[in-house]
């Protein structure tokens, strides 16, 4: 009979002569597994892979290659340099501007639809809403709590009364693209102005609640973590609207 493990501290553990056949793994860790004698017929991983050796080879490096081969635009999310991350927001912009329009030609009440268990196309927008406040308005511009009442942090953050997160209002998409957009609008502004020794200096911490602790970051890390973000999210984005 199926169970279920939710919220199971299983580190150090052995699983042994178990099927998961049909199962789902959502949000879970296995950094430091060793998996051995085991089938992978018709399986999907989608996640943060790195250092993942199967049957001797290294594959983490093979899937990147072959996401950007996939897509070109992608390297653009790992710029070197200030000039770099002008040109990788950019097509951000691009892209999510096609993803919004593509959005509009359905009902909007399917816009609030969680496809799979994963966020709402809504949803989705206040995330990256929160994205941006976390990265580039509290980490990067010292405010220390920048968020909107839509913010809607991660699923795995710690709860906070000082934060958002309202899973439960259907604010209209029309709502939530002004905060998208003024939230866009600030980062093309930093961008703008953005140079090569700010894009490699640090930051200073800034304490509150939400992530990351309070502590000093690369610029250049922040804004390849909110580029990373904008590009998985839209390609969740995409995925979502085709089922739809």
């Amino acid at each position: 009979m199926a169970e279920n493990l939710v919220g199971k501290d299983l580190r150090g553990g052995l699983v042994r002569e178990v099927d998961f056949g049909g199962a789902r793994f959502e949000r879970v860790g296995f950094t430091g597994a060793v998996m051995r004698g085991v089938e992978f017929a018709g399986a999907e991983i989608a996640g943060d892979i790195e250092g993942l050796v199967i049957n001797g080879v290294e594959v983490a490096p093979l899937v990147e290659a072959e996401l950007d081969r996939r897509d070109p635009e992608r390297v653009k999310m790992r710029p070197a340099n200030a000039d770099g991350v002008r040109e990788g927001w950019a097509v951000v912009e691009r892209l999510w501007a096609e993803t919004v329009q593509r959005a509009r030609q359905l009902p909007e009440e399917k816009l609030h639809v969680r496809v799979d268990g994963e966020w709402s196309f809504i949803q989705t927008l206040r995330h990256l809403v929160y994205a941006t406040d976390v990265w580039l308005c509290r980490v990067i511009q010292g405010e220390p709590e920048p968020w909107d009442r839509l913010s809607l942090p991660f699923d795995g953050a710690t709860p906070d009364p000082r934060l958002p997160w309202d899973l439960e209002i259907e604010p209209s998409l029309d709502e939530v693209l002004v905060l998208r957009h003024d939230r866009m609008g600030r980062v093309r502004r930093y961008v703008d102005q953005l140079t090569d020794d700010e894009l490699n200096s640090q930051t200073t911490p800034v304490d509150g609640p939400s992530w990351p602790p309070a502590d000093a970051y690369d610029v250049k890390m922040c804004l390849e973590i909110m580029l990373n973000e904008e590009w998985q999210h839209r390609l969740y984005a995409e995925r979502d609207l085709q089922l739809l």
